[in-house]
């Protein structure tokens, strides 16, 4: 929401004080749709070039995900305490050996059951049931130590991976100004052959060479720029449910009480999405 709503504030702000300092839309509205094929184009080329087709995707959906926002809620943050908890007790409880069928087939496990949306996130159901899978074949002889190296590495290489399609945007934000210039040269060249027509013609080829400079500036700085860094923003706040599950897990196999492992898990949590201690507790007892 707010980012459509900053957008309407840029372009208000930025052509309403140009039409309110007395400027006429008509030249740039002219020339616009020339000098976008050139900078969009010579933009999308140079993505294609430089990013594999998975990069590539995921800029088309980061962009979708910075107006939608983190996909993660805290329904989802309270889920997966709720199901990794749960997990961690049965292991304590029964052993390793009762959980090789939940973590084999999800889908028909009672407790990732009781979660249909987890069971759709595919990187973060593998994340929980992989470290399981882990303890189970090892019978739990692993120390917390090396099972939190694997976690990490797991988390990192998955975040790694996730900030590709934002570092892919903010690239071409850094290049639109440039390529601004280029759409603007070749407005210059296409003028200079032109040098015998009158003044009246001459500035508005001009005009519309310039146009190109600003579209490529206006388009970098205040539309895909900001819309990279909103996406980076996105991808550090939906890791955080990442970390909850690494959390409870390991605070589990060094033996720490679950109260305090679950708090340790709910106050790494943003505020914006952080389940109150009620919540979570009140949640545990009911199941």
């Amino acid at each position: 929401m707010f980012s459509i709503i900053g957008l309407v504030v840029l372009f208000a702000c930025v052509f309403g004080g140009f039409i309110l300092a007395g400027g006429s839309m008509a030249p740039i509205i002219h020339a616009a749709p020339h000098e976008m094929l050139v900078i969009g184009g010579a933009a999308v080329g140079a993505m294609l070039v430089g990013n594999s087709t998975s990069i590539i995707k995921g800029a088309l959906g980061g962009v979708v995900k910075v107006f939608k926002g983190p996909k993660y809620k805290k329904d989802d943050y309270l889920s997966t305490i709720f199901v990794v908890s749960k997990i961690m007790k049965t292991l304590k409880s029964e052993g390793a050996v009762a959980l090789e069928a939940h973590i084999e087939n999800p889908e028909a496990s009672a407790i990732f059951g009781e979660y249909p949306a987890l069971l759709k996130d595919h990187d973060l159901l593998h994340l929980i049931t992989d470290t399981i899978r882990l303890l189970v074949v090892s019978s739990s002889n692993l120390s917390a130590h090396a099972v939190e190296e694997v976690m990490e590495q797991s988390i990192k290489t998955h975040h790694h991976n996730a900030m590709k399609p934002a570092a892919a945007l903010a690239s071409m934000a850094g290049a639109l100004p440039a390529l601004g210039i280029v759409a603007c040269v070749l407005g210059v060249v296409k003028t200079m052959g032109a040098i015998d027509q009158p003044p009246a013609i001459l500035g508005g080829l001009i005009g519309g060479a310039l146009v190109g400079t600003f579209l490529g500036v206006f388009l970098a700085y205040g539309m895909v720029e900001p819309m990279a860094g909103r996406l980076n923003q996105i991808i550090e706040d939906e890791a955080e449910i990442y970390k909850v599950v690494k959390q409870i897990i390991i605070g589990t196999m060094h033996g720490h009480p679950m109260p305090l492992i679950i708090e340790a898990a709910r106050v790494g949590i943003s505020h914006d999405n952080q389940p109150s201690f009620a919540e979570v507790f009140d949640g545990l007892r009911g199941k």
